[in-house]
This record gives C-alpha cells, structure tokens and sequence, in this order.
C-alpha cells in the first residue's frame, strides 16, 4: 500500500496528463502526443488506485485486468480504421454498463453507512450513475448496430415520441423519490430496477429516432453521457480523479457535440428529439422526377484531367473509408504534386461516421497535414479549383443544403465544390447517401461520374497517371 499522500499527488498528476491530452489532441500536429499524455495519466491513476486505494480482492482484480486488457490490445490489433466509428460506439457502451454496474454493487453494499442528509445526497449520485449509464450503455449498442450497418439508419419515428420520452422522464423523476424514500427505511431496490429499465428504453428509443445522417453527432453526444456517467460514479465513490475525469470527457463531448451541430446547421435539442435523415440506397430520384443524365467518365480521362490542372481538391467520404482507398488517395496525391499540382483536402465536419473520421483515415495515409483543410478553410476557393474529386461523399456536397428549403438538409453548410471547372464524383451506383436524400450536383453540366469500388477506380487512375 502507498500512503493516502502519494495518492493524492498521483491523482493531480493524472488530472493535468488528461488537460495536456485534451489540449494535445485539439490538433493533428500534437495528436501523438496528446495521446501519450493520456496513456500515461492513465497509467499513473490505475497504478494508484491499485496500490493505494485497494485493500482486498487483488486475485480477482488482477485477473479482471488480464482479461479486460488483452481484449483490448486484441481489439486494437484487429480492427480497422474503417471500423473505427462502431467500436468507439460499443466503447461508450461498456462504460455505461460499469456506471450501472457499480451502482448496483454500491447500492448493496453493507459496509457503506450513511444517515440523514448524507444517505439522501448518496442515493441520488447512486441514482444519477445508474440512470446516465442505463441511458449511455442501451443508446450506445443502438449506435453501435447503426454505425457497422446492422440496424438501418432510418430513423424510427413512433407517433407520439415526444410525450412518450416525456413520459419516460416523469417516471424516471417519480422513481427516484420513490428510491430515495425506500432507501431510508432500509429498500429501494425495486424502483431502481425499475428506472433503470426506464433508462434502458429512453437510451433505445432517443438513438433509434436518430437518422444517419446525425450519427457523428451522436457518437460524440454519446461521448458526453459516458462522461457524465463516470463523474456521477465518482461522487458516488468518492473518487476525485473519477469526477474531475469524468467532467472532462462530459464537458469536451457536450462542447463537440454543440460544435458539429452548429456546422450542421442544426439545434442540439432537434437531433436528440427529432429524427434526420433516413437509410440510403433508393434509386436517384427527387419527388418522383428524375433530374437529368449524368455523364460518365472513365479512369484514364480523370488521370488526365488531373494531370492537367493546377488546383485540385479531394473530398473524401464515408465511400472512401468503406472501400480502404485512404492510401491509394496518397499515393495519387504525391504523383500529383511531383507534377506541380497544388492538391489539397476539404473535410466537412460531419464527414464519415464519426467526429474527424476522415482526419484519422488521412493521418493513417499519412497525408501531409498541412494540406488538410476545414470546410469554413476552404469553401471559397472553389471557384479557382480546376478538378474537385468527391470520394464516396454525398450530402456533404449536395447543393439542395443550399436550394431546396424543404429538403431533410435544408440548412446545412456543405462544400460547393459544383462552383469549381469539374467536379468529379466516385460512387458506386446512382444511391442517395445516409440522409436519404437524392444529389443534385451528380447532374450538373461541369459533374462527371466515375462509377466503381473508390479503391479499383483510384488504382486505375493511379496507373494512368
């Protein structure tokens, strides 16, 4: 055992590791970096409480470390960047599960005593934890089935939603009253169970009603609530580091989530409550009018235009994740710019399936960072860019944002790359994107389409050039 000092000094230094690793990864330069302050603190507070905190059990807690941590170096080894969205999602999950978990073993344990106003005070964190947690593990399995594709992304609209959640929330509200005094005379675990089901169904039925076209803003929301979740479980066991750590997380996740709704163009509370977007794979057709002919073009003619232009910009999607052509977008890159060509990367914040999915996949090809722009960076040159390459985005360029006022989109800020010489888009087929929602711009006199796997289409192309 350390002493209750060293502890303490252990905990500070963990708590400023998570500030540096926040501040870190705040930017793509420092990102390693911030990474490494994070693993250390990590290191640092497990270290601690182990030896500090800890007085029994160590068989059983070791051996739940052995387990929990080669599933996690497995994980880390096995899944792809491409996968990157669900497994941060079925991550969330789990530390749902141990805030519920935890208050449950806390809730029963017989060595706990409190009285009076300090029982009240206890019961209710215990409460929070458990409800927050309930909320983050049941949402965060729905997100989970969306993301990797084995729940649509329709959202599911019930009549009635809105009161129904309302509802949900009453009961959560009557509930822990009814906890709270039950747990004064010696009980209440029967309205736990049942709030925790409550929480269980809201968690399901909030990200359920969720489009697609919203899910990035739903990983960090979800981000947010397994935060909060960690910070309610640390007033429940008095845990500094948990609280400070778990407000950290709760605070930076509201603050992204607040941010990629505002490049949405959309409110907070209208993503939680509302349902955007629906599952794509409809045929290309708005009203039930098809919007002209596209013209297609094939890989040896984009190589050519390429070859030929001075500004290029590529805008890469959840396509280009999907079909792995981060590294043979790269490698197209660098023969472009040995040939003088200005290249340059347009990221929409809302792009793939998770807050900077495409930033990752770019970073893991090693794409030059200081070529990668934001959309507000960016947006305004694209009537000097000769050659715009659109890998397997959609709604992020899809003009009736901007045109059509009734559109599921209507509002939000996309990049308009249709203002540029030629616009080149990859797709596979003529399917709407995750919104639903057909694409004006694959019909524009300046649009050529190059249809195919992202990845056969660019090695092709790649070839050419």
């Amino acid at each position: 055992m350390i002493s209750p000092g060293i502890v303490t000094v252990s905990y500070i230094a963990a708590t400023i590791l998570f500030i540096l690793a926040l501040g870190g990864l705040s930017n793509q330069e420092t990102a390693r970096r911030g990474n490494w302050y994070g693993i250390s603190g990590m290191a640092i507070a497990l270290l601690a409480t182990v030896f500090g905190v800890v007085t029994q059990n160590y068989v059983e807690l070791m051996a739940a470390l052995v387990i929990g941590g080669s599933i996690g170096i497995l994980l880390a080894k096995r899944v792809q960047m491409t996968e990157m969205p669900e497994l941060v999602a079925i991550l969330h999950s789990l530390v749902g599960l141990a805030a519920v978990m935890v208050g449950y073993a806390n809730f029963m344990d017989s060595s706990v005593h409190f009285e009076g106003v300090e029982l009240t005070i206890h019961d209710v964190e215990t409460y929070l934890g458990i409800l927050i947690g309930a909320v983050t593990f049941s949402g965060s399995v729905i997100a989970f089935g969306k993301l990797s594709g084995k729940i649509g992304g329709k959202p599911m609209t019930l009549p009635g939603r809105h009161l129904f959640n309302l509802g949900l929330l009453i009961a959560a509200f009557w509930f822990c009253r009814e906890f709270v005094i039950q747990s004064a005379a010696g009980d209440g675990m029967t309205p736990l169970i049942i709030m925790t089901v409550i929480a269980l169904v809201f968690g399901i039925h909030m990200v359920m009603a969720i489009g697609g076209a919203d899910m990035p803003v739903v990983v960090s929301m979800l981000n947010s609530y397994s935060g909060w979740a960690a910070s309610a479980t640390g007033f429940m066991l008095n845990n500094d580091l948990l609280i400070v750590t778990g407000a950290l997380v709760g605070s930076s996740g509201a603050i992204l989530s607040y941010i990629m709704c505002r490049a949405m163009n959309r409110k907070f509370l209208s993503v939680i409550a509302g349902g955007f977007g629906t599952g794509g794979g409809t045929t290309a057709k708005v009203g039930g009018e098809d919007q002209g002919e596209v013209v297609p073009i094939d890989a040896e003619e984009t190589a050519a235009l390429l070859a030929n232009a001075k500004e290029v910009m590529i805008i890469p999607g959840y396509g280009m994740a999907v079909a792995q052509a981060q590294h043979i977008v790269y490698e197209i890159t660098s023969a472009l710019r040995k040939k003088g060509v200005n290249v340059r990367f347009g990221i929409h914040p809302v792009a793939g399936r998770m807050p900077g999915h495409m930033n990752v996949l770019l970073a893991e090809a090693k794409v030059p960072y200081d070529i990668v722009f934001e959309m507000d960076e960016i947006n305004e040159d694209f009537p000097d860019v000769d050659v715009s390459v659109v890998i397997g985005a959609n709604d992020i360029v899809n003009p009736s944002a901007l045109d059509e006022p009734d559109s599921p989109i209507a509002g939000m800020p996309v990049l308009e790359c249709w203002k540029g010489t030629t616009s080149i888009v990859l797709k596979r087929s003529m399917a709407t994107g995750y919104a639903g929602v057909q694409n004006p711009l694959f019909f524009k006199e300046n649009t050529r389409m190059l249809f195919g796997d992202a990845k056969d289409t660019l090695d092709a192309v790649f070839k050419a050039l």
